[in-house]
């Protein structure tokens, strides 16, 4: 994984993108927020970039996505924050910037990256000591991999790179102990 926080976007590369409140403040504020976001991302992302696997906490998000139209995802993704932006605020009646001024992004190189991305983005409710299990933790893609529900997440080739069901789950479990250390995350 190369660390570049602000790398040009390539078409059919994997990116683990991620942001954070203004300040460090909230950008969710009730539960239906995190599902409201989902949603606009899907609304201005899908055509532009497939998901793999999404985190979100109550001042940040991280998400993996691999791009199909470098042209237009920047653009897409600011419309994304803009309108998420607008409808926190008037949710909320706050004025300004909801998120810091540039969101992040790190681009994924191969494919043990691509492993550790998704065990990174699903073991962040523990480092942030929000939870003591992720597995049980609502807002991540977790469980939406694991399940047989309908998902625009690209599940089959998630578990894929870990060579399957068993070993995505056996991977997690084997990796939290690690990715509780400070070294390994990388937004703080």
């Amino acid at each position: 994984m190369k660390i570049d926080y602000y790398t040009p976007f390539y078409s059919n590369h994997y990116y683990h993108i991620y942001n954070r409140g203004n300040n460090g403040e909230k950008i969710f504020y009730t539960s239906e927020n995190y599902s409201f976001f989902l949603k606009r991302f899907d609304h201005y992302i899908s055509e532009f970039a497939d998901t793999y696997a999404y985190c979100l906490l109550p001042n940040h998000f991280h998400i993996l996505i691999k791009v199909t139209d470098k042209e237009k995802v920047s653009s897409q993704l600011r419309l994304f924050f803009l309108s998420y932006s607008k409808a926190i605020n008037n949710q909320t009646n706050r004025t300004g910037s909801l998120f810091q001024k540039r969101f992040k992004r790190t681009i994924i190189e191969d494919k043990s990256s691509l492993i550790r991305a998704t065990l990174y983005i699903h073991s962040n409710p523990v480092h942030h000591k929000m939870i003591s299990e992720f597995r049980n933790y609502i807002h991540s893609s977790y469980q939406s991999i694991l399940s047989k529900e309908v998902t625009k997440l690209k599940r089959k080739q998630v578990l894929e790179w870990f060579g399957g069901r068993e070993s995505f789950i056996k991977l997690h479990k084997e990796k939290l102990i690690e990715f509780k250390s400070e070294q390994f995350f990388l937004e703080d």
